[in-house]
């Protein structure tokens, strides 16, 4: 089992930076695939960025890519989500995901979930 916490969210323009972090309690990170999700008002819950379990390579939403980088360190058990020229689309709850592998994650689905941070991106 693994507890996830999520930090770094916050208030940013539009334009801006924000760099979120997931902490995962436990002995097993590196058995687990890792990723980001996020949920807007009245939204379903969207797969944004995930990082696999066996070789790290990472698979990203079509509407994130090539502004936002998931990445992990095993040593310190974390994962960290770096979001660059952010949109007001972005706001949105985000929220930690780690399970076997990122397939669910694609569908809003995981085995553990941290309880989230606040996004909110001003124009």
């Amino acid at each position: 089992q693994v507890q996830l916490v999520e930090s770094g969210g916050g208030l940013v323009q539009a334009g801006g930076s924000l760099r979120l972090s997931c902490a995962a309690s436990g002995r097993t990170f590196s058995s687990y695939a890792m990723g980001w999700v996020r949920q807007a008002p009245g939204k379903e819950r969207e797969f944004v960025a995930g990082i696999k379990r066996s070789d790290g390579s990472t698979v990203y939403a079509d509407s994130v890519k090539g502004r936002f980088t998931i990445s992990r360190d095993n040593a310190k058990n974390t994962v960290a989500l770096q979001m660059n020229s952010l949109k007001p689309e972005d706001t949105a709850v985000y929220y930690c995901a780690a399970g076997m592998t990122i397939g669910p994650m694609r569908m809003g689905l995981s085995d553990y979930w941290g309880p989230g941070t606040q996004v909110t991106v001003s124009s």
